[in-house]
This record gives C-alpha cells, sequence and structure tokens, in this order.
C-alpha cells in the first residue's frame, strides 16, 4: 500500500514564507514526477509545480520567481518552498507522484494540506 503524506501548511500573512513536504512510503519501487497541485472552493485543482526524477521542473505562472519545488529521491520525498506569498495563494495544496509499484506505474494522491494566507 502506497500513501502520499503532505505536511507543513498553515496560517500565514502576506509575505511570508511556508514549506511543504510529501513523502511517498509503502511498497515502492520508484517513484517518477512529483507535484504540487492547489484547490479552493468551488474550482478545479490547479496545477502548481511539477519535478521529475532526474529533476526537470515546471512551474504555474502564478507562482514563477516565489515557489520552488525539490525533491530528495532517497527519502520519496517533495518539496515546495512558498516565499512571498500572496492572499490568492490560499488553497488546499496536494501533492501528487507517479509510482512504480511492482510491475505498474500509479498516480497518487496525498490527502491535502491547507495554506491560508492573511492580508
Amino acid at each position: 500500500q502506497v500513501q502520499l503524506v503532505e505536511s507543513g501548511g498553515g496560517l500565514v500573512q502576506a509575505g511570508g514564507s511556508l514549506r511543504l513536504s510529501c513523502e511517498a512510503s509503502g511498497t515502492i519501487f520508484t517513484v517518477n514526477t512529483m507535484g504540487w497541485y492547489r484547490q479552493v472552493p468551488g474550482k478545479q485543482r490547479e496545477l502548481v509545480a511539477l519535478i521529475s526524477r532526474g529533476g526537470s521542473i515546471n512551474y504555474a505562472e502564478s507562482v514563477k520567481g516565489r515557489f520552488t519545488i525539490s525533491r530528495d529521491n532517497a527519502k520519496n520525498t517533495a518539496y515546495l518552498q512558498m516565499n512571498s506569498l500572496k492572499v490568492e495563494d490560499t488553497a488546499a495544496y496536494y501533492c501528487n507522484a507517479d509510482i512504480w509499484v511492482g510491475v505498474s506505474m500509479q498516480n497518487y494522491w496525498g490527502q491535502g494540506t491547507q495554506v491560508t494566507v492573511s492580508s
């Protein structure tokens, strides 16, 4: 059984910083692409950032220059460093990963962690 467990959300003032972590655990062969998505009530979940196993990165335009995604392959963990946070960054943040389990690759979601940015 594979799980993605996020941590690091919370309440912060505009201009502040938070660091999210996402650890994949369970019977894992290899963790491929990992990503962070966010969702506010009534809206579709949107991509924030993606990082491949080899380190290729993509960011949403809205977070470029403020957020940094990274990963530690030895720990099966991805991070999202969020700086210069804005009120509009308020959302539930979800970790996503493509994981080889046995002979198949499956996609997994974490349970989400809330980020609230106050003005």
